[in-house]
């Protein structure tokens, strides 16, 4: 045999004898699993109400020593997704926060007094009655340009019309500081009755109402707690809830001012942020703003069923 074959064969039987590299078991591709990207951090619903408030005014923050917003939105269980009601929104200081904070996937419903009631202040201009025949457009407007991308949609009535097609479509109600016109002009078109009646129609079954309120204390007189004053009683306040069909659901002292101590004469305005008794007078000022806003009740209501 010649010298080449002789070193083919070698090689031929060199490879032969060569043990493959053994495959990769299934049991150990499990045991080394590639490696995944981390998944992003999701935020729970205190952070992200955190982050909505803290993207707010300076002047806006400023309130909140007072207003305890992030306490008493989570004392009501306000949450990302939902659809709120909110009664006199007004300049929007709680529809901006909660615009941010219920995100794309919620809806703000905002309302106002009826227009009827407005005259009955005495005080407003003709121009700013006839400005409420355009309420709801004017303030959709207005919020829309508060939106972004990742708000929540807005919509918007007059208390007592309230929309056929809104009934049973909020999950929750905010009512901040609203109540006491509504009482104190109740005598002169069941203005209350009504504005009751739209909250409980609005709301889902099992939906929660929130209600924060200038409270006045239990020996107050009636008469002077009417709402005039701008002050109500608690227990004025839950007994005409649940009379309108609510279930009470809890109170907290979140927003309680023991400072704010009106006698007979007072009214909730002579406080801040109005300051209607001092602007003047500087040494009364500077008194009014060491009490601070008014002492308020926080209370939850519940509309009966499950959602």
């Amino acid at each position: 045999m010649s010298r080449f074959m002789i070193v083919i064969l070698a090689v031929l039987l060199s490879a032969c004898n060569e043990s493959p590299a053994p495959a990769e078991t299934a049991s150990q591709a499990a045991e080394s699993p590639a490696v995944q990207p981390a998944a992003p951090a999701v935020q729970d619903n205190s952070e992200i109400l955190a982050a909505a408030l803290a993207a707010q005014p300076e002047d806006v923050q400023a309130r909140y020593t007072y207003r305890h917003p992030q306490e008493t939105l989570e004392f009501f269980g306000i949450e990302p997704g939902m659809t709120v009601y909110e009664t006199l929104p007004g300049g929007g200081w709680y529809s901006k926060v909660l615009l941010s904070y219920l995100g794309s996937e919620g809806h703000l419903i905002g309302a106002d007094y009826a227009a009827d009631m407005y005259p009955l202040f005495g005080f407003f201009s003709e121009e700013d009655l006839a400005s409420k025949a355009t309420w709801v457009e004017t303030w959709t407007t207005e919020a829309d340009v508060w939106r972004n991308d990742d708000s929540a949609s807005v919509s918007a009535f007059q208390m007592g019309s309230m929309p056929a097609e809104m009934q049973g479509t909020a999950d929750a109600a905010v009512v901040v500081r609203s109540l006491h016109n509504l009482a104190r002009f109740e005598p002169d078109g069941g203005y209350l009755t009504a504005a009751l009646a739209d909250l409980y129609a609005i709301l889902k079954p099992g939906g929660i109402v929130g209600v924060v309120q200038h409270q006045a204390r239990d020996e107050m007189p009636d008469e002077w707690a009417s709402g005039a004053m701008g002050y109500l009683k608690d227990d004025f306040v839950i007994a005409r809830m649940t009379e309108a069909g609510f279930e009470y659901a809890g109170q907290s002292g979140i927003n309680f001012n023991p400072k704010d101590q009106p006698g007979e004469d007072d009214f909730v305005w002579r406080l801040p942020p109005s300051l209607a008794t001092s602007k003047d007078n500087a040494e009364l000022k500077a008194a009014m703003l060491e009490i601070g806003e008014s002492h308020r009740m926080t209370i939850k209501f519940r509309k009966p069923g499950k959602k």
